[in-house]
């Protein structure tokens, strides 16, 4: 038996002390009532007092305070006694970016491992895995005592790269030279591939190995744009149970605007999702993290590459534009959509809304106002994409990086040139690194008239150095000029692999994207991650990454963001751990090896908590017996006392069941849909929470119920979402929602389609009929400027959510059913988006368009509605005061 605190048995020292003090304390004399005369009776007895404690209450008041000091000095049974092998002990602690997720717990065993060789008079070396910086491999430490190493360990964190088996088996080997007595290993595995380093620690003695085996290891690796849609996708060791995780899309400042749930089965590598976000909110986005996880693998950061840019297609009175492998708009369509939002309209209707790039054909912008239109929107920072055949050419306008001449058709029985090819592109360009195609070719072409600039202004040449590609920076932004037109009558460029490249950098000039990299191709650290995650700034000995070729995150360079610029114009690149990870491999031991978990006891087994316990009990039963000796309690009442307590534990047990009705909650309509209905609860129990903080209402946690077959009566307020794939409800499901509304509860409806929200829930409004048909639903009409709604608490004269901008209906107020409550409302602003949090209390969703304080107006809303659900028309009537006395003055 071993102690964890032996120090504190010093106070068994001090028993003797104690026993003399109980001996010199006699009880307190006992009071009778008895008849004078009877004293004469006792005159010839001599008089007897009681001189000390009574023996069994000695005896138990120093067993209370023996418990007590044995309690406190924790002992432990069970640990195997101090043999020579055990002089030095060797622990091994991965400390890569896998060990993030799990590092408090990994902390925790390894000081766990440290006091139990201190305890037996051990002393420990540590040895990480991961290099600690750059050109500092892992190293051991000397053997030390536990009080010493565990210092070390307390400022011990993890590292935002991988861990390197290779060179921490040979800084363990170098160690191993100066220690050759038999070792007591213990491992903390990170559980990915060990690459042969569990086998050298074998070598070195009895080896335990440890990890969260049961826990998968997962990184987000990038992600694939298809449309659209952003395919969001993580890496694992396989597991074996199916599991669900949370990834989340976060912006610059932190705000969660999207969420998707990955899906991975038992014994399953890998999982993916479709995250869907409209095109401005998805621009917003620069990454993606594993909720609930906090390593550098679980954030994925998105750079300029990712984002989804708006180009418009300037439309016009051309006809044939859409002709498959004719017109002018087939092949562009098709190079822009993989990354582009491709828009399609008259000039005033493309520049009215956020665009990048504008794309326009072989035309003339002729229109003196269209033309200052365009330039003012060029010089704001937009990229205006010009294409240049037989129309330009005889109608150029000032919109153009060059002045033009006249065509050059090159190859034809009219002509003695032949087609040209590509030629090397200049460095200067946005194209430079581009390998130019040998088999496109020009046929025919609009010359550039020479200048002293046409040098610098010429993106791309043929081989014979003719401009086959002109740009000019003009204000913010830039007028590029293909000298061909977007079709396959003039070139095959429009056919190649290397159109759609070009177009992609074309696009990622716009708003200023793309980092400037120093004299020689690096970009300087910015932002990076740490072992947790979370973004920080650069410590002294990160150093600038290799814009051409990145490599893996490493010591020199972290994972985070590399450039000169910010994320507001883009000009950051982002460096992940998951751009080359393809497959995660688990670790697997030798034969005769049995992993553990972390928490895993194998150090004995502690009784300090049951002697503490004991030494309560005995306590309990002194102040019982002490309280029966001085005749305060007689024998039925000590045994009552006793029985209470033993019964003390039933109400506790069975009281949540019976105060369910007792502390009122809000509830929400099950869906069916496992995202959908987590945002309701999550945006209910977002709700409950700011009401509870701002007024004296105490709500509980919000419940899911299912109309028909759960108890509506317990609510009231009952949240609605309504989607395409909402189910009709059967007649036992309209029968209990329409006995809640009569009794007085509100049914909230929202299709979250109103305003700004518009088109993103298709069919909603044409379930909302549907589900209601066979409801009693009174009048509606839209929620007035002086309805109880909007004063029930604050004053509002919106009642936004997510979105904002639609309508809200109110039973109309001529209505004097229910005490003129309204007992349903409908409107489609998404509340329960703009209410729901995170784990950590981050809001999920963006408030579109009113951002930080059109939440707080939705939560204030919802405070409304609280209010209004639990206290009916009682605000009205204050609001209305002026008016009821000028009636009740009639």
């Amino acid at each position: 038996m071993s102690f964890a605190s032996p120090f504190l048995l010093l106070a068994l020292l001090a028993l003797p002390v104690l026993w003399w003090l109980l001996r010199v304390l006699p009880p307190q004399p006992r009071r009778e009532t008895f008849p004078a005369l009877f004293l004469l009776r006792a005159l010839p007895l001599q008089e007897e007092t009681v001189a000390r404690t009574p023996w069994y209450i000695l005896l138990l008041r120093c067993l209370v305070v023996i418990g007590f000091i044995i309690g406190l000095a924790n002992p432990i049974i069970g640990l195997r006694d101090l043999e020579a092998s055990d002089a030095v002990r060797l622990l091994v602690v991965d400390d890569g970016w896998a060990s993030g997720r799990d590092w408090s717990a990994r902390r925790a065993r390894a000081l766990a491992d440290v006091d139990a060789a201190g305890r037996d008079g051990a002393r420990v070396a540590l040895a990480t895995t991961a290099f600690r910086g750059p050109d500092l491999p892992p190293v051991v430490t000397p053997p030390m005592p536990a009080p010493e190493l565990r210092a070390t360990l307390e400022q011990l964190l993890p590292k935002p790269w991988p861990r390197d088996h290779r060179a921490a088996a040979t800084a363990i080997n170098a160690w191993r030279a100066n220690h050759r007595a038999p070792l007591r290993v213990t491992y903390l595995a990170d559980g990915l591939a060990d690459e042969g380093l569990v086998q050298s620690l074998r070598d070195l003695g009895r080896l335990e190995v440890r990890g969260a085996f049961t826990q998968p290891r997962r990184i987000l690796v990038q992600p694939r744009q298809e449309g659209e849609a952003l395919v969001v996708s993580i890496v694992q060791t396989p597991g074996p149970l199916a599991s669900d995780r949370q990834v989340v899309a976060r912006t610059a400042d932190g705000r969660a605007v999207g969420r998707v749930t990955l899906r991975s089965e038992a014994g399953s590598d890998a999982a993916g999702a479709v995250l869907q976000l409209p095109t401005e909110i998805r621009n917003q986005v620069t990454s993606l993290e594993i909720e609930g996880e906090a390593s550098a693998g679980s954030v994925f950061l998105l750079d300029e590459r990712f984002r989804r840019r708006p180009v418009g297609l300037l439309s016009g009175a051309v006809a044939g534009a859409e002709t498959p492998l004719l017109g002018e708009f087939y092949y562009l369509e098709r190079a822009l959509q993989p990354f582009a939002e491709i828009r399609r309209g008259g000039l005033e209707t493309l520049l009215s809304r956020a665009l990048s790039v504008l794309v326009v054909p072989d035309r003339a912008i002729a229109a003196p106002s269209d033309q200052a239109l365009v330039a003012d929107w060029v010089n704001r920072g937009g990229v205006l994409l010009r294409f240049a055949g037989s129309v330009v050419a005889e109608h150029p306008d000032p919109l153009l990086p060059v002045r033009l001449r006249n065509e050059r058709a090159l190859g034809g029985g009219m002509s003695w040139e032949t087609p040209q090819t590509l030629g090397r592109f200049p460095e200067a360009s946005p194209f430079a690194g581009l390998v130019p195609p040998p088999d496109v070719t020009i046929r025919r072409q609009v010359l550039a008239d020479p200048s002293p600039r046409l040098n610098e202004r010429t993106w791309a040449r043929l081989a014979d150095g003719t401009p086959l590609i002109t740009a000019e920076q003009r204000g913010a932004g830039w007028i590029v000029l293909f000298h061909v037109p977007p079709t396959a009558e003039w070139s095959n460029l429009v056919l190649s692999g290397t159109f759609v490249r070009m177009l992609r950098l074309i696009v990622a000039q716009a708003n200023g994207t793309g980092s400037e990299a120093t004299a020689d191709g690096l970009l300087p650290p910015n932002r990076l991650l740490d072992g947790f995650g979370q973004l920080g700034r650069p410590s002294a000995t990160a150093g600038p990454l290799n814009a051409a070729s990145r490599g893996t995150p490493s010591p020199r360079n972290p994972p985070g963001w590399y450039g000169n610029g910010s994320l507001e114009n883009g000009g950051l690149v982002a460096f992940n751990l998951g751009d080359h990870v393809q497959r995660l491999e688990p670790l697997r031991l030798p034969d005769g090896l049995v992993a553990m978990e972390m928490s895993e006891a194998t150090q004995g087994q502690a009784l300090g908590p049951w002697f503490l316990l004991g030494a309560m009990a005995l306590l309990l039963l002194d102040l019982l017996v002490a309280a029966r000796l001085r005749g305060l309690l007689g024998v039925r009442q000590v045994s009552a006392v006793g029985c209470a307590l033993l019964l003390l534990g039933v109400p506790l047990a069975h009281g949540q069941e019976g105060g369910f009705a007792n502390a009122p909650r809000l509830a929400y309509v099950a869906t069916g849909d496992a995202a959908l209905d987590d945002t309701l609860r999550r945006g209910m129990a977002g709700l409950s929470d700011y009401v509870n903080r701002r007024t004296s209402v105490s709500l509980a946690e919000p419940q899911g119920v299912e109309p028909g077959s759960s108890d509506l009566s317990l609510f009231p307020l009952l949240y609605w979402a309504v989607t395409a794939n909402t189910p009709t409800p059967n007649a036992a499901a309209r029968a209990a929602l329409n006995g809640f509304m009569q009794n007085g509860g509100i049914l909230l409806l929202d299709t979250r389609d109103e305003g700004a929200g518009e088109g993103q829930a298709p069919g909603a409004r044409e379930a909302l009929r549907r589900v209601t048909a066979g409801l009693s639903v009174p009048a509606l009409a839209p929620v007035p400027e002086d309805h109880v709604l909007r004063r029930a608490f604050y004053l509002l004269n919106d009642l936004p959510g997510r979105f904002t901008g639609g309508t809200v209906w109110a039973a109309r107020d001529q209505d004097r059913a229910n005490d003129s409550v309204s007992p349903i409302i409908v409107g489609g602003h998404d509340w329960a988006g703009a209410w729901a949090v995170d784990d950590r209390g981050q809001n999920l969703h963006a408030a579109i368009p009113g951002g930080s304080r059109q939440r707080t107006l939705a939560y204030r809303f919802g405070v409304n509605l609280v209010i209004y659900a639990l206290t009916g028309n009682y605000k009205g009537d204050q609001v209305h005061i002026p008016a009821i006395l000028e009636r009740l003055g009639n």
